[in-house]
């Protein structure tokens, strides 16, 4: 007679585990517009110039409708193609952007302001607003001194990444956001090795004269030079210079 084998175990589920989140691609924008905002937003003050590769990793779009639309971003003039393949920002860029900085109108008002309280306090101040979840460097005076923290104007910085800036231009666009009632409450926000280490910054709110939040104002150096004293006095400094430029660091009502 036939033998009568005993059934087999189960076969044993694959021992490969799914790619890691982080490691899988970006899911790429539906709209055609959207796709090609995309794109432009890979383009930094570190990554200014761009692989078609690159390009593909970062947006998780395929290579044959990134060339269409590089293409059509090259043919008016809002990016440059190099030699060596790579894609950059063009001249058309620079004109929107010289149109937003008009018709914002704080240049002139804001950069005495800027240049005052740097000289006063000798460390680096700039001026931040609120991009989406991103904080962008509008205006800055970068300190002369040596061991400095230097801020180039455009750097758009993540909110959730800190920065007494960052505190503040939630605190008054956020209401529910950590801290906010307690920035609201003191009027500046103070960090210490937050965002970066050895980095301490201050930063106040920018009111306009009609009582509209504008943005933060950070002054900002190394851990060392920075006393909790120091910090409160540029708080004072930024405050008086504000005002002499038809600004407040106060919301109406107080």
């Amino acid at each position: 007679m036939p033998v009568k084998r005993m059934p087999t175990s189960k076969q044993r589920p694959s021992t490969v585990s799914p790619a890691p989140q982080a490691l899988r691609a970006p899911t790429p924008p539906l709209g055609v517009l959207e796709r090609g905002l995309c794109v432009l937003a890979c383009f930094s003050r570190q990554q200014p110039r761009l692989h078609l590769r690159e390009l593909a990793e970062a947006t998780g779009l395929d290579k044959a409708t990134l060339l269409r639309l590089l293409a059509t971003f090259v043919r008016y003039g809002y990016l440059q193609r190099f030699e060596d393949g790579r894609y950059a920002p063009g001249p058309a860029s620079l004109r929107l952007s010289g149109i937003y900085l008009s018709t914002f109108n704080l240049a002139d008002r804001l950069q005495p302001v800027l240049a005052r309280v740097m000289q006063l306090t000798e460390e680096t101040v700039a001026f931040y607003i609120r991009s989406g979840d991103e904080r962008v460097c509008l205006y800055r005076d970068n300190t002369p001194r040596g061991v400095a923290h230097h801020v180039e104007v455009g750097n758009r910085i993540a909110l959730a990444d800190g920065g007494s800036s960052a505190h503040v231009l939630l605190a008054y666009t956020d209401g529910a956001a950590p801290n906010a009632a307690e920035v609201r409450a003191k009027g500046y926000w103070i960090t210490r090795n937050e965002r970066l280490p050895d980095l301490a910054s201050v930063a106040l709110p920018v009111f306009e004269g009609d009582g509209r939040f504008i943005g933060a104002l950070v002054v900002i150096g190394p851990s060392s030079r920075q006393t909790t004293a120091s910090q409160v006095a540029a708080v004072d400094i930024a405050a008086r210079e504000l005002a002499a430029q038809g600004f407040s660091s106060q919301p109406p009502g107080r």
